[in-house]
């Protein structure tokens, strides 16, 4: 199975737009499982999709400049 790099929305950020990455697991060519990054707390975090949810990815320019692939609603 072909892991990827994917970042989720974090909510209660304050009003600021915040992303997690995380891995997820590439299921077929727009939907992914997301996996628990590294030290995931959900008492600590509040990941607008839950590790073990199936989305889907788009890419999303960055304020820094590049791309970056970003959980969405699965369609």
């Amino acid at each position: 199975m072909k892991t990827v790099k994917i970042f989720v929305r974090l909510l209660e950020e304050g009003g600021t737009e915040v992303f997690r990455p995380t891995e997820a697991i590439q299921l077929s060519e727009n939907s992914y499982e997301l996996l628990p990054c590294e030290g995931y707390d959900p008492e600590d975090e509040v990941w607008e999709f839950l590790p073990g949810k199936i989305v889907g990815g788009e890419l999303v320019k960055s304020v820094k400049g590049g791309e970056f692939l970003m959980a969405i609603e699965s369609s």
